[in-house]
């Protein structure tokens, strides 16, 4: 579009923001007339911005998606984080019922028998197993 008012301007470019140049005339639309609501112009400019966010923009069904992955997520890890631990609270109450307690009275069994061999054998000091003893004591102090 270069000068005299005889040229007709093409609605493509006042919407792209490319008017009529030159000077003289008013042949050559600007951006703010297609302003206005009821233009022609201005309702293809809008059904194009409709158009556009329908078609090619994903962002929200894809953040939708995103924050119903994310929570299923974590759904499933709260469910097995749980399992786990209720599991190891049954080991635990398990372990203090039931472990302890039959090893505690079979260490007392086994030490109370050790300990009687080993004042026999210390008090008759004519027990060969008495150095053997003594190193396995020291080792375990």
């Amino acid at each position: 579009m270069s000068g005299g008012g005889t040229e007709t301007p093409v609605v493509c470019e006042a919407a792209s923001g490319g008017g009529g140049g030159g000077g003289g005339g008013g042949g050559g639309k600007t951006k703010d007339s297609l302003g206005t609501a009821g233009s022609p112009a201005h309702l293809i400019i809008k059904d194009l911005g409709e158009i556009h966010s329908r078609l090619l923009d994903h962002g929200p069904v894809i953040q939708g998606e995103t924050r119903y992955f994310v929570k299923e997520f974590e759904e499933k890890r709260g469910l097995r984080e749980m399992r786990v631990l209720e599991n190891l609270k049954n080991m635990i109450h398990e372990t203090n019922e039931h472990t302890l307690p039959t090893c505690r009275e079979t260490m007392q069994d086994n030490l109370n028998q050790v300990l009687q061999r080993f004042l026999s054998c210390f008090l008759e000091e004519e027990c060969h197993i008495f150095p053997v003893l003594i190193s396995c004591i020291c080792l375990y102090l």
